[in-house]
């Protein structure tokens, strides 16, 4: 799959766990907590975004990833595996 659609994914599960942000707010190059997430709701989003793509990956994967870009690129590299 390409990483337009994992991002399309990732999109879709942000606008889940944060009703409130307007989808157009919601860009790749976005932190997650410019648009109001915490650190739950990060999680939550890489847990959820996980089990739509079916993988599986080490959450500590996400551990240097500062935007939404960067949690884009990791699920998309462990995705194409």
């Amino acid at each position: 799959m390409s990483k337009e659609h994992v991002f399309g994914v990732v999109k879709n599960i942000i606008t889940e766990i944060l009703p409130d942000v307007d989808p157009a707010q919601i860009t790749i190059d976005k932190q997650l907590k410019d648009i109001g997430a915490n650190s739950i709701d990060r999680m939550e989003i890489v847990t959820m975004s996980m089990r739509e793509l079916e993988i599986k990956i080490p959450l500590m994967s996400f551990a240097g990833v500062s935007n939404i870009e960067g949690m884009v690129d990791v699920l998309n590299k462990n995705y194409q595996q």
